[in-house]
């Protein structure tokens, strides 16, 4: 029987728009009355459009956020300025830009899907935008799995149209001309646990609404869409919500698709005659977008090419989910051409071992996710799950050989993760030590890239500093596969990948 997991407590917040004061002692307020929240995520504007004294504070370190906070970038011209790093970056400390689009999955396994910026239809699409495009590969790279249930959370700055069909009334708000379709198209693919979004400076907590058909479909989770006003609004509107949550992973199955009490219908999904009557006339491009995500079956097969347009080439079967693309020669990847096939001694279902290229010692191996991803911080739940299982098998065979096990990675320069406590897009080095002791770096500017190899090499550790470089270890292939064949054999006993079918 699963444990009962501890949920995490978080927060969100709309549009803060340069009032870091006010929300920061708003939550400290808050922490202070019902104790620590694990997370503060803010959709909308996060930045004013005026130059702000108030942010410098933080940026340099005067201030400092009392959470960790995660942001959604610009909405609009005026304050691309601050997110310099589409892949997302640390703004300040404790305040993080996740990123124009992707995923972020915590320590915990928790789900969090981040779309920044407002929609385009148009080309070229501005920095603050979101395209058709954009959308499709964020649902084609998660939805694809055939084991796809839904994410926990969706973060999006506006709202998605239509989101008031059969619920309670959006007040001021007109759902069938406000929003974007894009969004609404991205909520019905994705069926997210919990929707946030702001932009309107009103607050709406819409019904929870249901994912599955009745009768026609298994019970699926339900999803909350809050909408939230701006921060220090004088109307007084809710611009922060608190909520726990399990994520989903962890989740007893009938726990996770238990119905509320006042559940709707879905309001994205138009019945076959509205359907037909109803907007004869959107823009030719809107009109492909969303039929991509509400046509699912006929066009699953579509694929993204890595020039990030869609090929509409004939229809293929449902394809599985592609791992990231690395964006130039890789040879971690094993899916990769590179790749030096000899020096893997173990697969299992996401990651595998390889023997290091000019190891520090015959039995120096990595652990590698079989797709490409920059960081820990950035792999799926599953991936995480099995990198912690490999690190586990690897101490335990270490130390069987009467040998101590140091684990480390570093994220920075690099395309491809070698070996969950940092923010997407944060450089960082890592190491684990066979003590259970944990040491962590966040990387400010230059750091040598050799760093851990150097350290370990070092006459304090394992006194070989001529070891420190790579390059200067290269033996033959031949050799390289007699050390292979030998770790195979050596670990076989504690190969867990052959039990699991």
């Amino acid at each position: 029987m699963q444990m009962a997991q501890k949920p995490l407590r978080l927060l969100a917040c709309g549009d803060v728009e340069g009032k870091f004061d006010a929300l920061f002692n708003r939550v400290r307020a808050i922490q202070k009355k019902s104790g620590n929240f694990d997370l503060l995520l803010c959709v909308g504007n996060f930045f004013g459009s005026t130059p702000d004294a108030e942010w410098e504070e933080y940026k340099t370190g005067i201030k400092k956020a009392p959470i960790q906070t995660y942001v959604l970038g610009a909405n609009n011209q005026e304050t691309v300025k601050y997110f310099q790093d589409v892949d997302g970056c640390e703004l300040a400390e404790n305040i993080t830009y996740l990123g124009r689009k992707g995923v972020f999955t915590g320590s915990s396994g928790l789900q969090i899907v981040y779309l920044s910026g407002t929609e385009s239809l148009n080309e070229p699409v501005p920095g603050y935008s979101f395209s058709p495009k954009d959308v499709s590969s964020l649902r084609t790279m998660l939805c694809s799995t055939p084991q796809f249930k839904g994410v926990d959370i969706l973060l999006t700055s506006p709202w998605p149209k239509y989101v008031g069909n059969f619920g309670n009334s959006s007040g001021e708000v007109d759902t069938k001309k406000c929003g974007s379709a894009l969004i609404s198209s991205l909520a019905t693919g994705l069926k997210p646990r919990y929707h946030f979004a702001a932009l309107e400076k009103t607050y709406y907590e819409r019904l929870p609404y249901r994912n599955h058909i009745v009768l026609q479909e298994n019970a699926q989770h339900a999803t909350r869409f809050i909408a939230l006003a701006n921060v220090g609004n004088p109307e007084k509107k809710k611009y922060l919500y608190a909520f726990s949550i399990v994520p989903m992973k962890l989740m007893d199955a009938a726990e996770l698709v238990k119905q509320p009490p006042d559940v709707t219908e879905n309001p994205y999904r138009k019945s076959g005659k509205e359907a037909s009557t109803e907007e004869q006339t959107p823009a030719p491009e809107e009109e492909s977008a969303c039929q991509f995500f509400f046509d699912l079956n006929e066009k699953q097969g579509r694929k993204r090419s890595s020039t990030g347009r869609d090929s509409k080439s004939s229809p293929h079967p449902k394809q599985p989910r592609k791992p990231p693309q690395p964006p130039g020669p890789c040879w971690f990847c094993l899916a990769s051409p590179e790749v030096e096939k000899h020096l893997v001694v173990n697969i299992g279902t996401h990651c595998y071992l390889a023997l290091a290229k000019g190891g520090l010692s015959d039995d120096h191996v990595l652990i590698l996710p079989i797709g490409h991803y920059q960081s820990v911080v950035e792999l799926s739940a599953e991936v995480v799950e099995e990198v912690e299982k490999y690190k586990a098998t690897l101490r335990r065979f270490f130390r069987s050989r009467g040998k101590r096990c140091v684990l480390f990675e570093r994220n920075y320069k690099s395309h491809h993760l070698q070996l969950q406590i940092a923010q997407p897009g944060a450089a960082y080095f890592y190491v684990e030590l066979d003590t259970g002791e944990k040491l962590f770096h966040r990387i400010k500017k230059n750091f040598p890239l050799q760093f851990g190899r150097e350290v370990l090499a070092s006459e304090a550790i394992l006194n070989i500093p001529d070891k420190s470089d790579w390059r200067k270890c290269q033996i033959s292939k031949e050799e390289e596969e007699t050390l292979a064949r030998r770790f195979r054999k050596d670990f076989e006993p504690f190969d867990f990948t052959v039990d699991d079918d």
